[in-house]
């Protein structure tokens, strides 16, 4: 597994390693133009009245040119000139200033081309149709440019987020290992979020594995916000209800199974480092970095596959060296060691001991391997499930049944030995090697997973039977 996620240790060590000013600069100019950054609310409030004054300026405008012309073709066409400004409005600023320009325009209208004149009262019923009309359309014709407007800013917003996932997708594919994806990763969402990411592999012993885009460290309190995400897949660390105190805020990286990973980022001013805005685009990122490790560690399996293949290959080979050149010499020496009891040789102890110690080395031979023609190809059949060790390959009721390389071992490990107990220790250390057979953890999983694609009834189990606290036996047909 992985965890994304940064320390702000406050030693002087930490803050020699961690140019916060020049990293957080770097990191703003290196995003570009891939993510809009939420703008604080002074600048926000400034865009805004911005807005605001522009919409007011183009009533203005066409306020002015309605009395340059009123005078010569009257006022009847400059209720027209008072619909493009409201559109400018609603494309140029959206729907409020478009809002308040369809609202000054009708006012405009009234105040300068309906009598009586310089006010906003009207004497004309006429007059008082045509503000009302001027409103409605400016008012109708605003909602419509400003929907067009938004629908158009959405459509550049999804266009620029799949752009950003597909460059965060093309970059993990040239990765051949986790840690590479790891360092890719870490590196891409610091630049894209600008913030800092810390790659620590866990979650048992936790290890730094990559950082970007300076090195950091983790507290115990970040630690442990980690753990809740990976143990859970929910959000936890700064900012969320969960672990609150901790300094970053944590997301889990999971595929379809299982949680690989927990992301945490945090910025370097205390400030969330993902505004709400930008979930969807975090969410679409870790799942190809969930993607890319999943991908990563069905290649690490396949390459275990094909060593396990290699490795019965030449236990094949080895097994019929045996039971061709070894075996039919023993079998020689015990034939001629009868001859010379039955011909009476002067020296029959010592022919006793020859043929006894033939005896035993022929029957330690058969312990060690099955050495009768065709047993190595013979399919183990038992109830409705059929385990072939030569072509590696599980059918149950008539029908292959996809394992992943361990649950394949310890199936085969107990097919060589069908009925009989193996315990604990002999699966681990056959399967996963000496050094892991104390984990017996490993061993209860991968069972789970054979009694969950090869049992009628995992809750009941019949195929593969446990013996309390010594192992486990297949049983045998």
């Amino acid at each position: 597994m992985w965890i994304f996620s940064r320390s702000h240790g406050g030693s002087a060590e930490n803050r020699r390693k961690c140019p916060l000013d020049a990293k957080r600069a770097q990191a703003q100019s290196a995003r570009g133009m891939e993510l809009s950054v939420t703008a604080p609310n002074d600048s926000r409030r400034t865009g805004r009245a911005r807005g605001y004054a522009e919409a007011l300026l183009m009533v203005a405008a066409s306020t002015l040119v309605g009395l340059l012309i009123a005078p010569r073709w009257g006022n009847e066409p400059v209720v027209l000139l008072y619909l493009p400004a409201v559109l400018g409005a609603a494309i140029l600023c959206g729907l409020w200033p478009a809002l308040a320009a369809a609202v000054a325009s009708a006012a405009a209208y009234n105040f300068f081309f309906t009598a009586p004149y310089r006010t906003f009262l009207i004497h004309s019923p006429a007059d008082a149709v045509t503000v009302a009309m001027l409103l409605l359309v400016a008012l109708v014709t605003s909602q419509l440019a400003a929907s067009m407007r938004e629908q158009a800013r959405l459509a550049m917003a999804h266009a620029a987020r799949n752009a950003t996932i597909a460059g965060l997708a093309r970059r993990l594919l040239s990765c051949a290992s986790e840690r590479d994806i790891a360092e890719v990763a870490a590196r891409e969402l610091a630049r894209l979020f600008g913030c800092n990411v810390v790659l620590v592999s866990g979650p048992d012993d936790p290890q730094l594995a990559a950082s970007a885009p300076v090195e950091m460290m983790l507290t115990t309190g970040d630690l442990a916000a980690a753990a809740i995400t990976l143990a859970t897949g929910d959000p936890a660390g700064r900012g969320v209800r969960r672990v609150n105190l901790a300094d970053w805020q944590f997301h889990a990286v999971a595929s379809d199974r299982t949680v690989m990973a927990a992301a945490g980022l945090a910025r370097d001013d205390g400030m969330p480092p993902v505004d709400e805005g930008q979930q969807p685009l975090l969410a679409n990122l870790l799942d190809q970095v969930a993607l890319a490790l999943e991908r990563a560690r069905l290649e690490g399996e396949a390459r275990e596959f094909a060593g396990l293949r290699e490795r019965d290959r030449l236990r094949s080979a080895l097994l019929t060296s045996i039971g061709e050149d070894v075996k039919p010499r023993l079998n020689a020496i015990a034939a001629a060691a009868r001859a010379l009891r039955r011909a009476g040789s002067s020296d029959k102890a010592l022919a006793a001991t020859v043929g006894s110690e033939t005896a035993k080395l022929v029957r330690y031979i058969d312990n060690l391997v099955d050495l009768s023609p065709g047993s190595d190809r013979k399919p183990i059949e038992t109830g409705e499930v059929v385990i072939d060790l030569y072509r590696r390959s599980v059918q149950k009721d008539g029908s292959d049944v996809h394992l992943t390389p361990k649950e394949y071992a310890v199936l085969a490990e107990l097919a060589k030995h069908a009925g009989r107990v193996l315990t604990h220790a002999h699966l681990l250390r056959s399967v996963w090697g000496p050094a892991q057979q104390e984990h017996v953890d490993y061993l209860r999983v991968a069972v789970r997973g054979l009694r969950q694609k090869l049992e009628r009834d995992p809750a009941q189990p019949k195929l593969i039977v446990n013996e309390p606290a010594v192992g486990y036996r297949l049983a045998a047909s």
